[in-house]
């Protein structure tokens, strides 16, 4: 019979079945979500993505702050893309992952039309999105997740729709409105009191911004409108027409309305007490 003489007392000791319990316990620094392997610091961050549906489409914006760490990496990112002729991605996490992802997701739906001679449904777009996301979870465990938000308007249902990701893959339909990013949480808390369902498109378009506006007054990583430098959201909308952009101009126009209105209450506009 072999000696035990040599073992460390944590080899003798009875535990759980998992190995990754015993390692994490024994040797933490082999684990890929251990500091040491954390590789989130190396990479900037794109953050906030923010959705919402009305009666015709879905609009979709984004913030244009990219981070690393405490700093600002970029003032001027894209994180909302035309993903095809009727669907809209949205990026937040690691940021070279997360646009090197959107360009082979829009590779990936082209060549799927030309190949098949028709395009894949929203559902089949957000499985294979879905997909791409999986395939990153060993990175995404060093700390470089990737976690789009997609959008787009379902030509069979005859409707805008949107769906968000976990890390791993999972695909989750969102109801009416959703964000995503290190802001999420007070840009949705922002559009639980400004979304309706009867909103049009421009409405709903200021409705995302004063969502992100609310989000970087308290999320330092989620970019302000940059007057000095005429740096605003990015805003698309997709419906039954496709996809569109909501012209620079457009958005300047809506920021002055925003901040003359936040002059008067900075904390934004009321909501309707119905």
């Amino acid at each position: 019979m072999a000696s035990d003489a040599g073992l460390p007392p944590e080899f003798l000791r009875a535990g759980s079945s998992s190995f990754t319990e015993f390692l994490g316990a024994v040797r933490p620094e082999l684990l890929p979500r251990h500091s040491d392997h954390d590789l989130s610091h190396l990479a900037p961050h794109g953050t906030t993505i923010v959705a919402a549906t009305f009666d015709g489409g879905v609009v979709m914006a984004g913030d244009r702050r990219a981070t690393m760490g405490n700093m600002i990496a970029q003032r001027d990112i894209q994180k909302v893309y035309p993903a095809d002729e009727y669907s809209l991605v949205g990026i937040a996490g690691a940021a070279g992952i997360a646009v090197e992802m959107v360009r082979l997701f829009r590779v990936e739906l082209e060549h799927y039309e030309k190949v098949e001679g028709a395009p894949l449904s929203l559902d089949g777009k957000a499985n294979r999105l879905a997909g791409m996301i999986r395939q990153n979870l060993p990175m995404a465990m060093q700390g470089l997740a990737v976690l789009p938000l997609f959008a787009g308007w379902d030509q069979g249902t005859g409707q805008g729709r949107i769906i968000s990701y976990d890390a791993t893959g999972g695909r989750y339909e969102e109801t009416s409105f959703h964000s995503v990013g290190s802001g999420s949480v007070f840009a949705r808390g922002a559009l639980k009191k400004l979304y309706r369902p009867d909103l049009t498109a421009d409405q709903a378009a200021m409705a995302v911004v004063q969502a992100l506006y609310d989000a970087a007054d308290d999320d330092s990583a989620t970019g302000g409108p940059d007057l000095t430098r005429k740096i605003f959201p990015i805003v698309m909308v997709a419906s039954a027409d496709g996809v569109d952009q909501f012209e620079e101009s457009e958005i300047s126009t809506m920021m002055d309305q925003l901040i003359a209105g936040r002059m008067q209450r900075p904390d934004g506009p009321e909501a309707d007490l119905r």
